[in-house]
């Protein structure tokens, strides 16, 4: 079994804000993942310090990796056998490959109409995976029933207060990639509000302990609008999320009864950020347009981050001159169906130079 603290970040100065006992997490290679200067993306939009935190360079290509050590290591320090989750797909293929490398048995219970790259991405590492015939919420309603008869470490129920901390490292990282100095924002997709709130308190952790100088950062939270329950509850100036029935080709944020709402919209309100929702059209244009500029094939979920951070740059939200982060949570190869019929297809030709030439004959003029 590998170990070490590559999963939490690369620095001693933040192993201990995780909670775990020892010195060791469960690492499959997690972590520290680019932090990448997009300035193709940031001139479309019109924004001088743009970076793009890319975790679909994890190992099974999402952030959810993160969260996974920290559950699967507390699974084991408190001799679980069995690991277990409710997945909308991305945290599945994590929690089966975590169980993979660890030698526990493992338990998938997913949507029934999950896309076919996530199901194949968990069924790849031989867990039992179970596809339930309801929405997420449905899901997640029985593994709570499942968890209260069974004596199995559910990553998201049971383990979840270790679990969420897992989050953290994104902020961690984020800041000292930056030279430890905090951005002035942070665009965060938000499904259950938990990756959210969890890196507004990792930087206050860091501002706390002194490893930065000064938090002005704002953090702001993205949903698809088929599937906005926090976003409507920040812009209604409530205090408690609604639950709404999801709507959106955006499933890995499609939780519409989200359990660290409440706890996202005051990391928002907090941080002084907002909450902004796109729909599904403006979703598939932020997936092409990373992509288009940045080389950067995210998932749905993506696709709402740069959507919405379009949005919070046209509303003056966020300034030109700000350093500004969004979060790239997953890969676009798994959800391929999201973005199938709205790209160029290939163009056909005999194996020969004539047919290359007279296909591209335009091209052979400019050149000639």
């Amino acid at each position: 079994m590998a170990i070490g603290w590559a999963c939490a970040t690369s620095s001693s100065k933040t192993k201990d804000l995780l909670p775990v006992e020892g010195e060791n997490l469960v690492n499959l290679g997690t972590g520290f993942t680019p932090l990448i200067k997009a300035e193709r993306l940031g001139n479309r939009l019109g924004l001088r310090n743009l970076f793009i935190k890319n975790d679909t360079a994890n190992p099974t290509w999402s952030f959810k990796d993160r969260v996974v050590s920290v559950a699967v290591t507390k699974a084991i320090e408190f001799g679980f056998d069995t690991v277990a989750c409710a997945s909308t797909g991305n945290l599945g293929n994590s929690v089966a490959a975590h169980a993979a490398h660890t030698g526990l048995r493992c338990f998938i219970f997913i949507p029934a109409d999950l896309e076919l790259g996530k199901v194949i991405g968990s069924l790849i590492y031989n867990p039992t995976l179970v596809a339930v015939k309801g929405n997420y919420d449905e899901v997640n309603r029985l593994c709570a029933e499942i968890a209260s008869t069974m004596n199995w470490g559910f990553v998201n129920i049971n383990l979840r207060p270790y679990y969420a901390e897992g989050s953290k490292t994104l902020g961690f990282e984020v800041v000292e990639q930056l030279g430890w100095k905090a951005p002035d924002h942070i665009v965060v997709p938000m499904a259950s509000g938990s990756l959210l709130t969890k890196v507004w308190k990792a930087l206050k952790e860091l501002h706390r302990l002194g490893l930065i100088d000064e938090l002005s950062t704002k953090v702001h939270g993205a949903q698809p609008e088929g599937c906005s329950p926090i976003v409507r509850a920040f812009k209604e100036n409530a205090e408690f999320v609604r639950p709404v029935k999801p709507n959106t080709i955006v499933k890995s944020l499609a939780i519409g009864n989200p359990a660290d709402g409440i706890y996202a919209l005051q990391a928002m309100r907090e941080s002084g950020g907002v909450a902004e929702a796109a729909n599904d059209d403006e979703v598939i244009e932020g997936i092409k347009l990373l992509a288009e500029t940045e080389g950067i094939f995210t998932e749905a979920a993506g696709g709402v981050t740069v959507a919405v951070l379009k949005k919070l740059v046209e509303q003056g939200v966020i300034g030109s001159d700000e350093t500004v982060v969004a979060l790239i949570t997953g890969c676009g190869l798994k959800t391929q169906e999201v973005v199938s019929d709205r790209i160029a297809q290939p163009i056909f030709i005999e194996p020969n130079l004539k047919a290359f030439q007279e296909r591209f004959a335009s091209l052979a003029a400019a050149t000639g």
